[in-house]
């Protein structure tokens, strides 16, 4: 059985950063049990970073970043 993964949309929010793209979650896997189990860092695909506060501007894109997982504050879907 081939290990099949989908790409699922969130935003990821740091002490500094709000970041969207796209995590690899296994289909009916819960982001929180991926954050959860998830080693060091968090891939994020076709990202987009922005400056955190109000009006921040967009700092960077990449089509991969990798998140430290100590620096997520919060994350949510979409």
């Amino acid at each position: 059985m081939p290990n099949e993964q989908a790409k699922t949309k969130v935003t990821i929010l740091t002490s500094a950063y709000r970041i969207k793209g796209y995590i690899d979650l296994i289909p009916g896997a819960r982001l929180t049990d991926f954050i959860v189990e998830a080693k060091s860092f968090v891939a994020v695909t076709d990202a987009e970073v922005w400056e955190l506060h109000l009006g921040g501007r967009q700092i960077l894109t990449a089509e991969f970043i990798d998140v430290s997982r100590d620096h997520i504050q919060i994350v949510m879907p979409g």
